[in-house]
C-alpha cells in the first residue's frame, strides 16, 4: 500500500514541478487509485501483485470515500463562501457608461425628465447604492431603486424569508420562504432589471465590516427596525462622509429624512440622541404595521436616492417628512444640527 501512495506523491510532485494543472494531476492520481481498486477486486487473494497494492480492496474503498467525502465538503465549503463574501472589485467593475437600446427605450421616462436627461440617468447607471436591510422598507427600495438603472446596489441582511413577512415585504414571495432575504431579493431585481448589479452580503452588519463596505458605496439606504443598527448605519456614514437615507415604520406611520453632516445636514444621533426605552418604540412585530405603508415609505426612500445621486430638485436634508397613512395626511418638520452630538458635533456644521 506504502508504495502506492509513494508512486501517487511522485506523480502529483513531477507533475507540479512540470507545471501541469491541478485538475490534471488529479486525473493522473485517480486513474492509478481506479487501476489499484480494478487489481484488488478482480485477481484472486494471494496474487503476487494485489499483495503489492495492500492486499485488501476494502482499505482502498475506505480511502476513496474519505477522498471523495473531502472534496465534496470542499467545494461546498467554497461555495459558501463565494456566496457570502464581498466579491473583489475586479468581479464588482462598474457597468458600463454606454446605454444599450433596450435600457434607452426602458428609461425613455427618466430621460424625457427636466430634471434628469440623460446626464442623470448616467449618473444612476454609475452610482453604487447599499440598502441595509432586505425587509418592510429595503424591499420597495431595492426595487425601485433597480428598475429605475442604479447601476450596483448592494444589499447585507442577515434574516431569511417567514411567511409573516409577506403582508408587505413584497419583493419576497411564498416560495421564497426559507431563503435569505439578500438572495430572494437579488433573484427579483435581477428578474426586473437584468442591466443592474446586485451584491448580495448575507450577514449582520457590525462594527468590524462597516467601515469597509460603507467605504465602497457612495450611498447608504437604512431600512433596518432597531437602533443598534441604525446608530451604527449613522456613525460609520458620518465617518466616511457618505450621505445616510433613513426611514422608520410604525402602525399606520412613517418617516424618512437625508442624514448628511458632510452637506450641513444634521445625522441621525443629532435628531435621536439615545435610543428609547425599552416598550416605547415596539418593533412591527409587536405593534403590527398596514402592509402598504413600508411600500410608501421605501418608494420615497428611493426617490430621495435618485435626487441624492443626480442633484435633481431639493432632497430631505435637515427636514423629516412623516406619513400618516390612517389619515391621509403628511408634514414636513425641519431639523437641527446639534453642535454637542457625540457623532457630528465635532465638525464644521
Amino acid at each position: 500500500m506504502f508504495l502506492v501512495l509513494i508512486l501517487a506523491a511522485g506523480l502529483w510532485g513531477i507533475g507540479y514541478m512540470a507545471g501541469v494543472s491541478r485538475t490534471a494531476r488529479s486525473v493522473s492520481v485517480g486513474v492509478l487509485l481506479i487501476g489499484v481498486l480494478v487489481i484488488q477486486l478482480t485477481l484472486p487473494d494471494g496474487h503476487p501483485l494485489r499483495e503489492a497494492t495492500g492486499g485488501s480492496a476494502a482499505l482502498w474503498l475506505i480511502l476513496a470515500g474519505t477522498v471523495v467525502l473531502v472534496l465534496i465538503y470542499g467545494r461546498v465549503l467554497n461555495a459558501l463562501r463565494n456566496r457570502a463574501a464581498p466579491q473583489s472589485a475586479e468581479e464588482t467593475a462598474m457597468p458600463s457608461d454606454n446605454f444599450s437600446e433596450t435600457e434607452l427605450e426602458r428609461y425613455a421616462r427618466h430621460i424625457v425628465l427636466r430634471e434628469l436627461g440623460g446626464p442623470g440617468q448616467k449618473k444612476m447607471k454609475q452610482a453604487r447604492v447599499l440598502v441595509v436591510g432586505a425587509g418592510g422598507l429595503g424591499a420597495p427600495a431595492l426595487q425601485y431603486l433597480a428598475a429605475a438603472g442604479v447601476g450596483t446596489i448592494g444589499v447585507i441582511d442577515d434574516d431569511i424569508v417567514e411567511n409573516a413577512n409577506l403582508q408587505r415585504q413584497v419583493i419576497h414571495r411564498d416560495a421564497d420562504i426559507g431563503m435569505p432575504k439578500v438572495f430572494s431579493a437579488q433573484q427579483a431585481m435581477q428578474a426586473q432589471n437584468p442591466n443592474v448589479v446586485v451584491l448580495p452580503y448575507h450577514r449582520r452588519l457590525t462594527d468590524e465590516i462597516a467601515a469597509d463596505l460603507f467605504d465602497d458605496f457612495d450611498l447608504i439606504l437604512d431600512g433596518t427596525d432597531n437602533f443598534e443598527t441604525r446608530y451604527l448605519a449613522n456613525r460609520t456614514a458620518v465617518a466616511l462622509g457618505k450621505p445616510l437615507i433613513s426611514g422608520a415604520l410604525s402602525q399606520w406611520e412613517g418617516q424618512l429624512s437625508v442624514f448628511d453632516p458632510a452637506n450641513g445636514a444634521p445625522c441621525y444621533q443629532c435628531i435621536f440622541p439615545e435610543a428609547p426605552a425599552p416598550g416605547l418604540a415596539p418593533s412591527c412585530a409587536e405593534a403590527g404595521v398596514i402592509g402598504p405603508l413600508p411600500g410608501v415609505v421605501g418608494s420615497m426612500m428611493a426617490v430621495e436616492a435618485i435626487k441624492v445621486i443626480t442633484g435633481a430638485g431639493q432632497a430631505l436634508r435637515a427636514e423629516m417628512l412623516i406619513y400618516d397613512a390612517l389619515y391621509g395626511e403628511s408634514r414636513k418638520i425641519t431639523l437641527t444640527r446639534r453642535s454637542d452630538c457625540p457623532i457630528c458635533g465635532a465638525e464644521d456644521a
